[in-house]
């Protein structure tokens, strides 16, 4: 499939082009410039990884600003890629400017307050002591909030005609995008309801390479994940479909959606039974 029908404003020919930062920064430069500060901000977060050896309850203490960037940043600018598919003019529009400007600002407060704890040598999540309980409530507004810039992207890109005449790849797209938000909150609510994120007798000693999930009792944080990147395993689903089986295959893309919502349902649920993610794995 030519990279063009991702990008509908501008023929392309290549894919370094797709997702180029000059055509991030066109179409959504806040979101550009705030999910790349997000990433630069790990250096030096990694740094003090290196050099501040506390920890809260054996877990690093900088180690969740350090996700919080990498995952922040990766939302942010997956925003500013969607982008160019909104319609035209909309990114220009004095009250997008102040939503998407709210966006970025409940993301740096996000940001703040978990650095800020990290640096307090306490923890951010779960934290429901005075002050720590107040900050915890108001955090979650500010993540439901921020959680549904992908609601509000989808709604708009389904206003707008196809990329290329491409049905799938805009459903694809549109349903990726409106699954984040009521996924996130089911799986983020309950978690955060539950005083932690680890169920059954596992305590975490265990876990999961790179990603660092429990691999001795289930873990809220694995249908948490999958439930945050719909807005990317979806749309990838759109494209490998209409690239094999045609621009006519809009139910394999649905197929597809509901399959995905299924799966996460269902780690979800082996989450609560005090099952780990891929048990085989040992």
């Amino acid at each position: 499939m030519n990279a063009s029908v991702l990008d509908p404003q501008m023929p392309m020919t290549s894919w370094a082009h797709v997702a180029s930062l000059s055509r991030l920064r066109r179409d959504e430069p806040l979101f550009t410039a705030a999910g790349l500060f997000l990433l630069a901000l790990m250096i030096p977060t990694g740094a003090a990884l290196l050099i501040d050896t506390r920890d809260w309850a054996g877990v690093p203490g900088w180690i969740k600003p350090l996700k919080f960037q990498f995952a922040l940043g990766v939302y942010l600018l997956s925003l500013a890629f969607f982008a160019r598919y909104l319609p035209e003019g909309l990114t220009a529009r004095r009250s997008y400017r102040i939503y998407a400007a709210s966006i970025v600002a409940a993301i740096m407060a996000e940001m703040v307050w978990v650095g800020g704890a990290a640096m307090l040598g306490t923890r951010s999540h779960f934290n429901m002591d005075g002050v720590g309980g107040i900050l915890y409530g108001l955090m979650g507004i500010l993540a439901l909030w921020l959680t549904g810039a992908s609601a509000y992207y989808a709604w708009q890109i389904a206003l707008r005609p196809a990329p290329g005449g491409n049905r799938v790849l805009k459903e694809g797209i549109v349903l990726g995008l409106a699954m984040v938000l009521p996924m996130t909150a089911v799986t983020a609510g309950y978690m955060s309801g539950t005083g932690g994120h680890f169920v059954g007798t596992g305590t975490g000693s265990i876990n999961l390479a790179v990603l660092g999930w429990a691999r001795d009792g289930g873990d809220l944080r694995v249908p948490h994940f999958f439930a945050t990147h719909a807005l990317h395993f979806v749309p990838l689903a759109g494209l490998a479909i209409s690239a094999w089986m045609g621009l006519k295959a809009i139910w394999a893309l649905r197929l597809s959606a509901l399959l995905y919502i299924v799966f996460v349902v269902f780690v979800f649920w082996q989450a609560l039974q005090g099952r780990p993610f891929l048990p085989f794995l040992g």
